[in-house]
Protein backbone atom coordinates (compact mmCIF):
# COMPACT_ATOMS: atom_id res chain seq x y z
CA UNK A 1 0.00 0.00 0.00
CA UNK A 2 0.88 3.43 -0.52
CA UNK A 3 0.35 6.33 1.98
CA UNK A 4 0.27 10.22 0.68
CA UNK A 5 0.47 13.32 2.73
CA UNK A 6 -0.46 15.66 -0.33
CA UNK A 7 0.86 19.16 -0.38
CA UNK A 8 -0.30 22.12 1.59
CA UNK A 9 0.56 22.39 5.09
CA UNK A 10 3.35 23.93 6.79
CA UNK A 11 6.66 21.99 5.90
CA UNK A 12 8.23 22.32 9.07
CA UNK A 13 8.07 18.82 10.28
CA UNK A 14 6.79 15.17 9.37
CA UNK A 15 3.56 13.79 9.24
CA UNK A 16 2.59 12.09 12.35
CA UNK A 17 -0.19 9.97 10.99
CA UNK A 18 1.71 8.62 7.95
CA UNK A 19 4.61 7.39 10.62
CA UNK A 20 1.73 5.54 13.02
CA UNK A 21 0.02 3.68 9.99
CA UNK A 22 3.38 2.48 8.51
CA UNK A 23 4.56 1.46 12.00
CA UNK A 24 0.71 0.09 12.14
CA UNK A 25 0.81 -1.87 9.01
CA UNK A 26 4.18 -3.50 9.31
CA UNK A 27 3.60 -4.88 12.28
CA UNK A 28 0.77 -6.89 10.74
CA UNK A 29 3.08 -7.75 7.70
CA UNK A 30 1.59 -5.85 5.34
CA UNK A 31 3.57 -4.12 3.13
CA UNK A 32 3.61 0.15 3.08
CA UNK A 33 5.07 2.79 1.75
CA UNK A 34 4.87 6.18 2.65
CA UNK A 35 5.41 9.84 1.33
CA UNK A 36 5.35 13.17 1.97
CA UNK A 37 4.35 14.99 -1.39
CA UNK A 38 4.33 18.04 0.62
CA UNK A 39 7.59 18.74 1.38
CA UNK A 40 8.70 16.89 -1.97
CA UNK A 41 6.24 19.33 -3.81
CA UNK A 42 7.46 22.39 -2.04
CA UNK A 43 11.58 21.67 -3.07
CA UNK A 44 10.18 21.27 -6.25
CA UNK A 45 8.43 24.92 -6.37
CA UNK A 46 11.40 26.08 -5.19
CA UNK A 47 13.94 24.57 -8.08
CA UNK A 48 11.98 24.93 -10.83
CA UNK A 49 11.12 28.61 -9.94
CA UNK A 50 11.82 31.09 -12.73
CA UNK A 51 13.07 34.98 -11.64
CA UNK A 52 10.25 38.01 -11.98
CA UNK A 53 11.49 41.36 -12.79
CA UNK A 54 10.73 43.19 -9.62
CA UNK A 55 13.80 44.17 -6.84
CA UNK A 56 11.92 42.02 -4.49
CA UNK A 57 11.68 38.91 -6.44
CA UNK A 58 14.89 39.21 -8.01
CA UNK A 59 16.61 39.46 -4.42
CA UNK A 60 14.35 36.06 -3.22
CA UNK A 61 15.10 34.33 -6.34
CA UNK A 62 18.95 34.94 -6.24
CA UNK A 63 19.06 33.84 -1.96
CA UNK A 64 16.39 30.90 -2.34
CA UNK A 65 19.40 28.05 -1.41
CA UNK A 66 20.97 30.20 0.87
CA UNK A 67 17.63 30.59 2.73
CA UNK A 68 16.47 27.08 2.33
CA UNK A 69 19.82 26.17 4.07
CA UNK A 70 19.50 29.22 6.73
CA UNK A 71 15.73 27.82 7.72
CA UNK A 72 17.30 24.39 8.45
CA UNK A 73 20.25 25.22 10.33
CA UNK A 74 20.16 27.09 14.20
CA UNK A 75 21.83 30.02 13.41
CA UNK A 76 18.89 32.09 11.70
CA UNK A 77 16.53 31.90 14.62
CA UNK A 78 18.68 33.83 16.91
CA UNK A 79 17.93 37.05 14.80
CA UNK A 80 13.86 37.47 14.52
CA UNK A 81 14.08 39.98 11.90
CA UNK A 82 16.70 37.64 9.70
CA UNK A 83 14.53 34.88 9.77
CA UNK A 84 11.40 37.22 8.84
CA UNK A 85 13.23 38.42 5.84
CA UNK A 86 14.48 34.69 5.09
CA UNK A 87 10.80 33.33 5.13
CA UNK A 88 9.33 36.34 3.51
CA UNK A 89 11.45 36.02 0.77
CA UNK A 90 11.08 32.23 0.23
CA UNK A 91 7.06 32.61 0.38
CA UNK A 92 7.42 35.53 -2.01
CA UNK A 93 8.55 32.95 -4.62
CA UNK A 94 5.64 30.79 -3.79
CA UNK A 95 3.61 33.84 -3.93
CA UNK A 96 5.08 34.35 -7.48
CA UNK A 97 4.13 30.61 -8.22
CA UNK A 98 0.80 30.70 -7.60
CA UNK A 99 0.13 33.50 -9.28
CA UNK A 100 0.51 31.75 -12.40
CA UNK A 101 -2.27 28.96 -11.62
CA UNK A 102 -4.69 31.61 -9.87
CA UNK A 103 -3.75 30.89 -6.45
CA UNK A 104 -3.02 32.67 -3.33
CA UNK A 105 0.05 30.29 -2.44
CA UNK A 106 2.01 30.46 0.45
CA UNK A 107 3.54 28.52 3.30
CA UNK A 108 0.83 26.43 4.85
CA UNK A 109 -2.36 27.77 2.36
CA UNK A 110 -3.48 26.84 -1.12
CA UNK A 111 -6.09 28.86 -1.87
CA UNK A 112 -7.56 28.71 -5.56
CA UNK A 113 -9.32 31.76 -7.12
CA UNK A 114 -12.16 30.02 -9.04
CA UNK A 115 -12.13 26.52 -7.59
CA UNK A 116 -13.18 26.12 -3.60
CA UNK A 117 -12.54 22.81 -1.48
CA UNK A 118 -16.25 23.10 0.09
CA UNK A 119 -18.00 22.69 -2.97
CA UNK A 120 -17.68 19.44 -4.25
CA UNK A 121 -18.06 20.76 -7.84
CA UNK A 122 -14.84 22.10 -7.60
CA UNK A 123 -12.97 19.03 -6.08
CA UNK A 124 -14.47 16.90 -9.02
CA UNK A 125 -13.02 19.45 -11.36
CA UNK A 126 -9.63 19.63 -9.99
CA UNK A 127 -10.01 15.50 -10.06
CA UNK A 128 -10.97 16.32 -14.01
CA UNK A 129 -8.61 18.77 -15.08
CA UNK A 130 -5.74 17.09 -12.97
CA UNK A 131 -2.97 18.77 -15.84
CA UNK A 132 -3.79 22.10 -14.21
CA UNK A 133 -2.68 21.48 -10.60
CA UNK A 134 0.56 23.63 -9.79
CA UNK A 135 2.08 19.93 -8.64
CA UNK A 136 0.75 18.18 -11.87
CA UNK A 137 4.00 18.28 -14.05
CA UNK A 138 5.99 17.29 -10.82
CA UNK A 139 3.30 14.79 -9.14
CA UNK A 140 2.32 12.78 -12.48
CA UNK A 141 6.14 11.33 -13.20
CA UNK A 142 6.64 10.88 -8.36
CA UNK A 143 3.61 9.03 -8.33
CA UNK A 144 4.15 6.78 -11.63
CA UNK A 145 7.47 5.79 -10.29
CA UNK A 146 5.95 4.83 -7.44
CA UNK A 147 3.50 3.07 -8.90
CA UNK A 148 5.72 1.10 -10.93
CA UNK A 149 8.58 0.52 -8.15
CA UNK A 150 5.88 -0.99 -5.67
CA UNK A 151 2.29 -2.04 -7.76
CA UNK A 152 0.35 -0.73 -4.87
CA UNK A 153 -3.41 -2.25 -4.70
CA UNK A 154 -4.57 0.44 -2.77
CA UNK A 155 -3.42 4.49 -2.43
CA UNK A 156 -4.36 6.19 0.53
CA UNK A 157 -4.49 9.74 1.11
CA UNK A 158 -4.40 11.75 4.65
CA UNK A 159 -6.50 14.53 4.41
CA UNK A 160 -6.27 16.83 7.36
CA UNK A 161 -6.68 20.51 6.08
CA UNK A 162 -8.73 22.95 3.55
CA UNK A 163 -5.64 23.78 2.26
CA UNK A 164 -4.98 20.04 0.87
CA UNK A 165 -7.95 19.30 -0.78
CA UNK A 166 -7.62 20.54 -4.08
CA UNK A 167 -4.48 19.06 -4.46
CA UNK A 168 -5.38 15.59 -3.15
CA UNK A 169 -8.22 15.18 -5.71
CA UNK A 170 -6.19 16.14 -8.55
CA UNK A 171 -3.59 13.56 -7.55
CA UNK A 172 -7.03 11.21 -7.09
CA UNK A 173 -8.18 12.20 -10.70
CA UNK A 174 -4.52 11.27 -12.14
CA UNK A 175 -4.21 8.03 -10.41
CA UNK A 176 -8.21 7.07 -11.74
CA UNK A 177 -7.40 8.51 -15.16
CA UNK A 178 -3.96 6.22 -15.54
CA UNK A 179 -4.27 3.47 -13.05
CA UNK A 180 -7.98 2.39 -12.58
CA UNK A 181 -7.32 -0.94 -10.95
CA UNK A 182 -5.80 1.04 -8.23
CA UNK A 183 -8.84 1.16 -4.87
CA UNK A 184 -8.61 4.53 -3.65
CA UNK A 185 -8.68 5.33 0.34
CA UNK A 186 -9.19 9.24 2.13
CA UNK A 187 -9.10 9.79 5.60
CA UNK A 188 -7.58 12.44 7.70
CA UNK A 189 -8.92 15.27 9.57
CA UNK A 190 -10.98 17.23 7.35
CA UNK A 191 -12.52 13.89 6.03
CA UNK A 192 -13.86 12.96 9.54
CA UNK A 193 -15.28 16.39 9.86
CA UNK A 194 -17.01 15.57 6.59
CA UNK A 195 -18.15 11.82 8.00
CA UNK A 196 -19.62 13.48 10.95
CA UNK A 197 -21.84 15.77 9.48
CA UNK A 198 -25.65 14.29 9.66
CA UNK A 199 -26.01 15.48 6.38
CA UNK A 200 -23.34 14.09 4.09
CA UNK A 201 -24.10 12.11 1.09
CA UNK A 202 -20.84 10.85 -0.68
CA UNK A 203 -20.27 13.20 -3.50
CA UNK A 204 -17.08 10.83 -4.68
CA UNK A 205 -18.31 7.67 -5.15
CA UNK A 206 -16.25 7.07 -8.61
CA UNK A 207 -13.44 8.84 -7.05
CA UNK A 208 -12.95 7.09 -4.01
CA UNK A 209 -13.35 3.41 -3.02
CA UNK A 210 -13.17 4.20 0.68
CA UNK A 211 -13.14 6.72 3.35
CA UNK A 212 -11.75 6.28 7.13
CA UNK A 213 -13.22 8.20 10.16
CA UNK A 214 -10.96 9.54 13.09
CA UNK A 215 -7.98 7.44 13.99
CA UNK A 216 -7.12 5.13 10.49
CA UNK A 217 -4.87 2.40 12.16
CA UNK A 218 -8.05 -0.20 12.70
CA UNK A 219 -10.21 0.99 9.53
CA UNK A 220 -7.06 0.32 7.34
CA UNK A 221 -6.68 -2.91 8.41
CA UNK A 222 -10.01 -3.87 7.91
CA UNK A 223 -10.21 -2.17 4.70
CA UNK A 224 -6.72 -4.41 4.05
CA UNK A 225 -8.49 -7.28 4.83
CA UNK A 226 -6.48 -7.44 8.22
CA UNK A 227 -7.38 -8.69 11.79
CA UNK A 228 -6.13 -6.37 14.47
CA UNK A 229 -3.94 -8.27 17.06
CA UNK A 230 -2.25 -4.51 18.44
CA UNK A 231 -4.27 -1.92 19.58
CA UNK A 232 -0.89 -0.13 20.17
CA UNK A 233 2.50 0.33 18.14
CA UNK A 234 4.86 3.25 18.75
CA UNK A 235 4.98 5.47 15.43
CA UNK A 236 8.22 5.04 12.82
CA UNK A 237 9.48 7.85 11.13
CA UNK A 238 12.28 5.72 9.25
CA UNK A 239 10.72 6.44 6.17
CA UNK A 240 10.36 10.46 6.77
CA UNK A 241 13.08 11.10 8.10
CA UNK A 242 15.32 11.67 5.32
CA UNK A 243 13.30 14.88 4.13
CA UNK A 244 13.93 17.65 4.21
CA UNK A 245 11.94 19.92 6.50
CA UNK A 246 12.48 23.12 6.73
CA UNK A 247 13.17 23.78 10.74
CA UNK A 248 16.73 23.77 12.39
CA UNK A 249 16.67 19.86 13.02
CA UNK A 250 14.58 16.87 13.19
CA UNK A 251 11.15 18.28 14.48
CA UNK A 252 9.45 14.73 16.11
CA UNK A 253 6.03 14.82 16.45
CA UNK A 254 4.22 12.19 18.81
CA UNK A 255 0.91 11.99 20.25
CA UNK A 256 0.42 10.58 23.84
CA UNK A 257 -3.63 11.05 23.28
CA UNK A 258 -6.04 11.41 21.19
CA UNK A 259 -9.38 13.20 21.56
CA UNK A 260 -9.62 15.41 24.42
CA UNK A 261 -9.95 14.57 28.16
CA UNK A 262 -11.75 17.72 29.01
CA UNK A 263 -14.25 17.62 25.83
CA UNK A 264 -17.18 20.06 27.29
CA UNK A 265 -15.98 23.36 25.32
CA UNK A 266 -19.01 24.39 23.28
CA UNK A 267 -18.39 24.66 19.54
CA UNK A 268 -15.28 22.14 19.72
CA UNK A 269 -15.02 19.78 16.78
CA UNK A 270 -14.05 17.17 19.51
CA UNK A 271 -17.49 17.43 21.24
CA UNK A 272 -19.59 18.10 18.22
CA UNK A 273 -17.62 15.10 15.95
CA UNK A 274 -18.13 13.09 19.74
CA UNK A 275 -14.00 11.74 19.39
CA UNK A 276 -13.53 9.03 21.78
CA UNK A 277 -10.44 10.31 24.20
CA UNK A 278 -7.65 7.34 24.27
CA UNK A 279 -4.33 8.00 26.63
CA UNK A 280 -1.20 6.22 26.17
CA UNK A 281 0.35 5.31 29.72
CA UNK A 282 2.86 7.68 30.82
CA UNK A 283 5.09 4.86 31.33
CA UNK A 284 4.80 4.07 27.83
CA UNK A 285 4.98 7.88 26.65
CA UNK A 286 8.66 8.01 28.48
CA UNK A 287 9.78 4.55 26.79
CA UNK A 288 8.22 5.76 23.03
CA UNK A 289 10.25 9.24 23.51
CA UNK A 290 13.90 7.29 24.16
CA UNK A 291 13.48 4.97 21.72
CA UNK A 292 12.59 7.58 18.83
CA UNK A 293 14.97 10.08 20.34
CA UNK A 294 17.50 7.17 19.73
CA UNK A 295 16.66 6.72 16.17
CA UNK A 296 16.00 10.21 15.29
CA UNK A 297 17.76 12.23 16.88
CA UNK A 298 15.39 15.46 16.76
CA UNK A 299 16.02 18.99 17.78
CA UNK A 300 12.60 19.61 19.26
CA UNK A 301 9.37 17.30 20.46
CA UNK A 302 6.08 18.26 19.42
CA UNK A 303 3.37 16.61 21.75
CA UNK A 304 0.29 16.63 19.08
CA UNK A 305 -2.26 15.89 22.56
CA UNK A 306 -5.22 18.68 22.17
CA UNK A 307 -4.09 18.80 25.64
CA UNK A 308 -1.18 17.16 27.56
CA UNK A 309 -2.49 14.74 30.66
CA UNK A 310 -1.24 16.21 34.20
CA UNK A 311 0.18 12.45 34.65
CA UNK A 312 2.12 12.64 31.66
CA UNK A 313 3.57 15.82 32.40
CA UNK A 314 4.57 14.48 35.80
CA UNK A 315 5.88 11.42 34.25
CA UNK A 316 8.15 13.58 32.29
CA UNK A 317 9.32 15.38 35.14
CA UNK A 318 10.49 12.94 36.99
CA UNK A 319 12.21 10.52 33.46
CA UNK A 320 12.45 13.96 31.13
CA UNK A 321 13.38 12.62 27.64
CA UNK A 322 16.36 15.00 27.14
CA UNK A 323 15.41 16.97 24.38
CA UNK A 324 13.46 19.79 24.43
CA UNK A 325 9.74 19.44 23.95
CA UNK A 326 6.23 21.86 23.56
CA UNK A 327 2.51 20.96 23.13
CA UNK A 328 -1.01 22.37 24.33
CA UNK A 329 -1.68 22.16 27.99
CA UNK A 330 -4.76 22.65 29.68
CA UNK A 331 -4.95 25.90 32.23
CA UNK A 332 -4.81 23.13 34.91
CA UNK A 333 -4.32 23.69 38.73
CA UNK A 334 -1.44 21.16 38.60
CA UNK A 335 0.44 24.12 36.82
CA UNK A 336 -0.38 26.58 39.99
CA UNK A 337 2.36 25.04 41.64
CA UNK A 338 5.81 27.00 40.54
CA UNK A 339 7.92 24.18 41.58
CA UNK A 340 6.38 22.19 39.55
CA UNK A 341 6.31 24.48 36.67
CA UNK A 342 10.03 24.77 37.49
CA UNK A 343 10.70 21.26 37.01
CA UNK A 344 8.41 20.88 33.69
CA UNK A 345 11.06 23.23 32.64
CA UNK A 346 14.15 21.48 33.67
CA UNK A 347 12.30 18.36 31.83
CA UNK A 348 12.60 20.41 28.60
CA UNK A 349 9.94 21.94 28.26
CA UNK A 350 10.34 25.02 26.15
CA UNK A 351 6.75 25.98 25.43
CA UNK A 352 3.14 25.57 25.87
CA UNK A 353 0.39 26.58 24.45
CA UNK A 354 -2.54 27.73 26.01
CA UNK A 355 -6.22 28.10 24.61
CA UNK A 356 -7.18 31.10 27.30
CA UNK A 357 -9.96 32.09 24.60
CA UNK A 358 -11.03 35.00 26.72
CA UNK A 359 -9.95 37.08 29.74
CA UNK A 360 -14.34 37.53 30.79
CA UNK A 361 -14.95 34.74 33.44
CA UNK A 362 -18.73 34.99 32.01
CA UNK A 363 -17.78 34.57 28.77
CA UNK A 364 -15.21 31.34 29.76
CA UNK A 365 -18.57 29.70 31.89
CA UNK A 366 -20.75 30.06 28.55
CA UNK A 367 -18.07 28.08 26.56
CA UNK A 368 -17.80 25.54 29.54
CA UNK A 369 -13.99 26.07 29.37
CA UNK A 370 -13.51 25.10 33.27
CA UNK A 371 -10.93 27.93 33.44
CA UNK A 372 -10.89 30.35 36.03
CA UNK A 373 -9.35 33.49 35.20
CA UNK A 374 -7.52 33.92 38.79
CA UNK A 375 -5.99 30.54 37.78
CA UNK A 376 -4.93 31.70 34.51
CA UNK A 377 -2.85 34.35 35.85
CA UNK A 378 -1.26 32.39 38.20
CA UNK A 379 -0.09 29.93 35.35
CA UNK A 380 1.30 32.51 32.94
CA UNK A 381 3.08 34.38 35.90
CA UNK A 382 4.51 30.36 36.85
CA UNK A 383 5.57 29.23 33.30
CA UNK A 384 7.14 32.61 32.89
CA UNK A 385 9.06 32.51 36.24
CA UNK A 386 10.44 28.83 35.07
CA UNK A 387 11.24 30.35 32.01
CA UNK A 388 9.06 28.89 29.48
CA UNK A 389 7.56 30.52 27.07
CA UNK A 390 3.70 30.97 26.06
CA UNK A 391 1.61 30.78 23.26
CA UNK A 392 -2.03 32.08 24.25
CA UNK A 393 -4.74 31.44 21.88
CA UNK A 394 -7.75 33.99 22.07
CA UNK A 395 -11.17 33.35 20.40
CA UNK A 396 -13.06 36.75 19.27
CA UNK A 397 -17.03 36.69 18.44
CA UNK A 398 -18.19 33.77 20.65
CA UNK A 399 -22.32 34.27 21.31
CA UNK A 400 -21.39 34.64 24.82
CA UNK A 401 -19.24 37.91 24.00
CA UNK A 402 -19.50 41.72 23.47
CA UNK A 403 -17.65 44.59 22.95
CA UNK A 404 -17.57 44.57 26.67
CA UNK A 405 -16.25 41.65 26.94
CA UNK A 406 -13.82 42.07 24.39
CA UNK A 407 -12.20 45.00 26.15
CA UNK A 408 -12.03 43.36 29.15
CA UNK A 409 -9.57 40.46 27.17
CA UNK A 410 -7.46 42.96 25.94
CA UNK A 411 -7.47 44.48 29.64
CA UNK A 412 -6.46 40.95 30.69
CA UNK A 413 -3.70 40.10 28.26
CA UNK A 414 -2.24 43.77 28.88
CA UNK A 415 -1.96 43.67 32.26
CA UNK A 416 -0.15 40.41 31.64
CA UNK A 417 1.74 40.64 29.08
CA UNK A 418 5.43 40.41 30.49
CA UNK A 419 4.03 36.69 31.25
CA UNK A 420 2.71 35.71 27.17
CA UNK A 421 5.17 35.18 24.90
CA UNK A 422 3.78 34.43 21.92
CA UNK A 423 -0.36 35.42 21.03
CA UNK A 424 -2.94 33.80 18.03
CA UNK A 425 -5.72 35.80 17.59
CA UNK A 426 -8.80 34.43 15.76
CA UNK A 427 -12.57 34.67 14.89
CA UNK A 428 -15.24 32.49 16.15
CA UNK A 429 -16.66 29.85 13.49
CA UNK A 430 -19.67 28.54 14.25
CA UNK A 431 -19.52 24.54 13.39
CA UNK A 432 -21.97 23.15 11.31
CA UNK A 433 -23.01 20.55 13.41
CA UNK A 434 -22.99 22.26 16.51
CA UNK A 435 -25.91 22.12 19.09
CA UNK A 436 -25.34 25.35 19.59
CA UNK A 437 -27.00 26.09 16.17
CA UNK A 438 -30.33 25.61 17.40
CA UNK A 439 -30.01 28.56 19.75
CA UNK A 440 -29.39 30.63 16.89
CA UNK A 441 -29.78 32.45 13.48
CA UNK A 442 -27.68 30.41 11.05
CA UNK A 443 -27.04 30.61 7.45
CA UNK A 444 -24.87 29.55 5.28
CA UNK A 445 -21.22 30.23 6.00
CA UNK A 446 -19.58 29.60 2.77
CA UNK A 447 -21.39 28.87 -0.48
CA UNK A 448 -20.47 25.11 -0.66
CA UNK A 449 -22.10 21.42 0.17
CA UNK A 450 -18.70 21.11 2.03
CA UNK A 451 -18.50 23.57 4.26
CA UNK A 452 -17.82 22.79 7.85
CA UNK A 453 -19.28 26.11 9.43
CA UNK A 454 -22.37 28.13 9.72
CA UNK A 455 -22.88 31.98 9.44
CA UNK A 456 -24.87 33.02 12.54
CA UNK A 457 -26.59 36.53 13.64
CA UNK A 458 -24.20 37.21 16.64
CA UNK A 459 -27.36 37.98 19.87
CA UNK A 460 -25.38 40.88 20.80
CA UNK A 461 -24.63 42.23 17.85
CA UNK A 462 -20.90 41.69 17.81
CA UNK A 463 -20.47 39.94 14.44
CA UNK A 464 -17.55 39.14 12.48
CA UNK A 465 -17.03 42.84 10.85
CA UNK A 466 -17.45 44.76 14.22
CA UNK A 467 -14.74 42.01 15.95
CA UNK A 468 -11.83 42.57 12.81
CA UNK A 469 -12.44 46.28 13.41
CA UNK A 470 -11.93 46.24 17.33
CA UNK A 471 -8.65 43.94 16.80
CA UNK A 472 -7.40 46.23 13.93
CA UNK A 473 -8.50 49.45 15.42
CA UNK A 474 -7.92 48.99 19.48
CA UNK A 475 -6.32 45.21 20.39
CA UNK A 476 -3.71 45.20 17.77
CA UNK A 477 -2.46 48.47 17.99
CA UNK A 478 -2.01 48.68 22.14
CA UNK A 479 2.13 48.87 22.53
CA UNK A 480 2.15 46.01 24.66
CA UNK A 481 0.03 43.06 22.55
CA UNK A 482 2.01 44.89 19.19
CA UNK A 483 5.53 43.90 20.98
CA UNK A 484 3.71 40.31 21.50
CA UNK A 485 2.52 39.87 17.82
CA UNK A 486 5.51 41.40 16.27
CA UNK A 487 7.61 38.25 18.02
CA UNK A 488 5.62 35.92 16.57
CA UNK A 489 7.43 33.72 13.76
CA UNK A 490 5.14 34.37 10.01
CA UNK A 491 3.89 31.83 8.26
CA UNK A 492 4.85 29.19 10.81
CA UNK A 493 4.03 30.60 14.03
CA UNK A 494 3.56 28.26 16.70
CA UNK A 495 5.69 25.37 14.84
CA UNK A 496 8.76 27.23 14.89
CA UNK A 497 8.10 29.70 18.15
CA UNK A 498 9.96 27.10 20.29
CA UNK A 499 12.98 28.06 18.64
CA UNK A 500 12.76 32.05 19.50
CA UNK A 501 11.19 31.05 23.45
Amino acid sequence: MLIIHPPLTKPCEPPAALACLFSTLKAHNHPCVIIDMNIEGLHFLFETTEPQDDTWSRRAFKGREKNLSALGSTGLYSNIDRYKRAVSDLNRLLENEGHRFDLQLSFGNYVHKRRSPLKSCDLRQAAEQYQDNIFSSWFEKRIAELIALHNPAHIGFSLSYLSQALCTFAMIGFIRARYPEIKIILGGGLVTTWLSNVDWRDPFPDLVDHYVSGQGEGPLLKILGKQREKEYIRPCYKELRRNRYLSPGFILPYASSSGCFWKKCNFCPEKTENSPYSHIPPETTVSDLKTLISKTSPALIHFLDNAISPDTMRALTIDPPGVPWYGFARIDPLLSNRQFCISLKKSGCAMLKLGLESGNQNVLDGMEKGIDLQLASTVLENLHAAGIATYVYLLFGTPAESLTEAEQTLSFVKKHHRFITFLNLAIFNLPRCSMETSHLMVSNFYDGDLSIYRNFIHPKGWNRREVRHFLDTRFKRDKDIAAILRHDPPFFTSNHAPFFS
